[in-house]
């Protein structure tokens, strides 16, 4: 049940009829009318902008269209008042039952209740994490993790057909560094005593990597050159790492469908198929970039290469595809990568980056356009920095890490659940900050708290309620009359309630999952406000004296639960029972 959707189903037939007795012209296009909630909730319960967008083409002022639409949707029993503001604006109240009924769906609907076939199970990939296999999750990998976690969830919940996918970037020389960094923990493991280079990864996190790779392979590779073991160790530190990651991704409840591996790309014609795709539409070709904008580097020289057109899907500049000796840029293995994808079927594509990769936009883009012949969109969420406080100072890096703080810092200090909803308190391009004591203040200005404390309190009156030996499971309470709940309270929670399934389809259309977050806030704040309202007027506590008069208030505050818990669901976080 979405209300919104109804209702604007409603103002299209009452279209419809303005059409067929001659107040509108044949043939208009309602694909701009929409039924949202008003920016001012005095203005009323929902407001529609109808007569405005058909003002133009219908060649008629917006408050005549405004006036007449107003009079059909009046003989609506859904609508009480049809108002026409402003320039033509039409503002509308429900009836109150209309409300109730959202609760009886709730309950009847259980989990289900905002579920969107939006998606209609188009098949939709959602890279996100994606670290280099070379160390532990740092920070700003778990909101990567959480956001595209979080994404891919809702977009399910709408309907979609997802794919959770991790790329392991094992074919750059980043893992010949892990590599010789393992190798010098390995001679450690043998008692050797061992200087640490720059340019190597000195956390450690690698001595029981070292020790491990004694275990399995003694000392046959001491005193060797890198000929020798590069290869074995190379293979064996990648496994080790993805072992890493994938426990770190468990603290945080992540798990992928698909493990990519960069290095199959490799040495097995698929980087030549793909670009092989892209030159048979003409968009290979050899060149000389212009030099880079602003001041010109020292060692910066025309020279001839492979590149890759991109100009002409919207990229800034054409990009390089070959060195000048002849071996790939990093940019031809990601075309292959998403040609594969492609080739697998993917109706939509969704990477989630770090900031720092947002020079990468518009290339990777022009190049699966160009690929997929415009037929796959791309969309490329962009997560901002987390800068974590604790005690008022900035939380100090880990040792074990190195040079970072860790995603297991993090989930050790709070809890996965609220590290989770944390970071989805923010959209992802705006900077997060993580204060390790506020996160876990009881106050409303702590909203994992404020959320959790309704669903606390409602399973509080679910329990007394049991106790006084009332029944009171979904099945019992959808059969409630509730149209008692009248007092302008109970509507607001009821109609926030009604916004659920809307919210749903706007953030999973929009690829937003913080407007999870931010509406299950808004519920609970709705809740704890009638809540504290029965402090004062005692018919609208949840458990009176007569059962009769306790189960209808039961019923509402229960659809509230049943919201909450879907909405954390999405979120990847354990609804709270009781507080501790």
């Amino acid at each position: 049940m979405n209300l919104f959707s109804d209702i604007r189903a409603l103002v299209v037939t009452a279209l419809d009829q303005m059409v067929a007795e001659g107040q509108l012209p044949a043939d208009l296009d309602y694909a701009n009318v929409a039924v949202e909630p008003p920016r001012d909730a005095a203005h009323g319960d929902m407001a529609t902008n109808a007569a405005m967008v058909l003002a133009k083409p219908a060649g008629l002022k917006p408050r005549d269209i405004a006036d007449a639409l107003a009079e059909k949707l009046q003989a609506d029993s859904r609508i009480t008042v049809a108002e026409v503001a402003g320039p033509g604006f039409l503002n509308l109240r429900l009836a109150s039952g209309v409300w109730m009924d959202v609760v009886k769906t709730a309950l009847t609907q259980g989990q289900s209740f905002g579920q969107s076939q939006m998606g209609a199970n188009r098949k939709i990939n959602v890279e996100y994490v994606s670290a280099n296999p070379t160390g532990p999750l740092h920070v700003g990998h778990t909101r990567g993790a959480v956001f595209g976690d979080a994404l891919a969830s809702l977009l399910a919940y709408a309907g979609y057909d997802v794919t959770r996918e991790y790329v392991i970037n094992d074919g750059g020389v980043q893992i010949d560094t892990l590599a010789r960094s393992v190798y010098l923990r390995y001679l450690e493991a043998h008692g050797q005593d061992v200087q640490f280079p720059d340019g190597v990864y000195p956390g450690d996190y690698l001595i029981p990597v070292g020790q491990a790779l004694k275990d399995k392979y003694g000392d046959a590779f001491l005193d060797k050159g890198e000929q020798f073991w590069m290869e074995d160790i190379r293979n064996f530190a990648t496994d080790a790492m993805m072992d890493l990651i994938r426990a770190d991704m468990a603290q945080l409840g992540v798990e992928m469908d698909v493990f990519f591996s960069e290095k199959s790309l490799y040495g097995t014609g698929k980087i030549e198929a793909a670009l092989a795709s892209l030159q048979e539409k003409g968009l290979i070709y050899e060149g000389v970039l212009e030099p880079p904008k602003g001041k010109k580097p020292e060692d910066w020289e025309p020279r001839e290469q492979t590149l890759f057109k991109s100009t002409d899907y919207g990229d800034d500049v054409d990009r390089p595809i070959k060195k000048s000796d002849g071996t790939w840029t990093y940019f031809a293995p990601d075309i292959a990568y998403h040609y594969d994808k492609i080739e697998r079927g993917f109706d939509e594509l969704i990477n989630v980056f770090g900031a720092d990769h947002g020079g990468y936009v518009k290339r990777m883009k022009a190049a699966v356009a160009a690929l997929s012949e415009n037929k796959v969109p791309l969309d490329i969420k962009l997560t901002q920095l987390v800068r974590l406080f604790k005690n008022g100072e900035p939380f100090k890096m880990s040792k074990r890490a190195g040079t970072f703080v860790t995603l297991r810092d993090v989930v050790d200090q709070v809890g996965p659940d609220v590290t989770r909803f944390v970071m989805l308190t923010r959209k992802n391009d705006a900077p997060l900050d993580f204060d390790f004591d506020k996160v876990l203040e009881q106050s409303k200005d702590n909203p994992v708290f404020y959320v959790q404390y309704a669903n606390a309190r409602v399973c509080s009156v679910l329990r007394k309620a049991q106790d006084a030996g009332l029944t009171v499971d979904d099945e019992t309470l959808a059969e409630v009359d509730v149209s008692g709940n009248t007092h302008d309270a109970e509507l607001a929670v009821a109609a926030k309630l009604a916004e659920w399934p809307r919210l749903v389809e706007i953030a999973a259309r929009t690829h937003e999952p913080h407007r999870i977050a931010f509406y299950l806030y808004e519920l609970a704040g709705e809740f704890h406000a009638l809540w504290n309202r029965g402090n004062d007027v005692p018919e609208l506590r949840f458990l009176q004296d007569d059962s009769a008069a306790s189960l209808p208030k039961i019923a509402l505050a229960r659809s509230v639960a049943i919201v909450i818990s879907a909405g954390l669901d999405i979120l990847g976080v354990t609804p709270v029972e009781e507080m501790r």
